[in-house]
């Protein structure tokens, strides 16, 4: 059994668990084409910080969505390999929808890598759709921008 709620990213588990992702992020893009919020970024107000607990508790995922007035940006989606097929990121996606919608957005925007194709079927099975940069992003051959309207 999952449990999935907003929780404050600094803690010890979590900045591990967001080490582990910057770590296989690296082994897939150069620093350059990795777009990672850090620390202090993702406890500003307009971050939204979800997490996937097993059922004794342990942190086995994590993503957050940055709120605008337009939209709602997913950053930090990552769940453990041991944890995969669990239906976390499921469940991860569904809470940051619900908070974009809450906070009045009309869409949810992300970034993420061609090198990530289980992340692009996640995103799609979702009803996101490619489309171009968007915000500060400029148009990269390491990006997929997708959006989805709410």
């Amino acid at each position: 059994m999952l449990h999935i709620a907003f929780e404050s990213p600094n803690q010890p588990e979590i900045i591990a668990l967001i080490a582990d992702l910057d770590a296989y992020q690296l082994t897939l893009y150069p620093p350059e084409s990795v777009y990672a919020l850090d620390l202090p970024s993702l406890m500003q107000p307009e971050v939204k910080f979800a997490v996937a607990r097993d059922a004794a508790g342990a942190i086995v995922g994590c993503a957050a969505v940055v709120l605008s007035g337009e939209y709602g940006e997913i950053k930090r989606m990552y769940v453990k390999p041991e944890a995969r097929g669990m239906g976390a990121a499921k469940r991860l996606m569904t809470a940051l929808e619900q908070a974009t919608r809450n906070a009045g957005c009309s869409s949810m925007v992300l970034e993420t890598g061609p090198s990530q194709p289980e992340a692009i079927a996640l995103y799609a099975r979702h009803g996101f759709e490619q489309c171009g940069p968007y915000g500060d992003y400029r148009d990269d051959p390491l990006s997929v921008f997708m959006r989805k309207a709410l």
